[in-house]
């Protein structure tokens, strides 16, 4: 049975390769569009960056905290 199922030819190749494309370019135009709204956004970016500092060192306190009760 599995070499029956060996044998039989594959006609999809060309699907395959249209399919791969298709994600490659939709994947090239997200980021596209991803590096566009980041490059109009710095601003808010750089804001969001900023205000996620005190939390993080937060998050590295509890963790170093966590480890110290070991």
């Amino acid at each position: 049975m599995a070499e029956e199922i060996k044998s039989e030819p594959k006609n999809d190749s060309g699907k395959k390769i249209a399919s791969t494309i298709f994600k490659v370019l939709l994947g090239l135009v997200f980021l596209t569009l991803g590096a566009y709204w980041v490059y109009l956004g710095r601003f808010h970016l750089l804001d969001l960056i900023k205000g996620s500092v005190g939390l993080f060192f937060i998050l590295a306190g509890i963790i170093t905290l966590a480890i110290a009760k070991e």
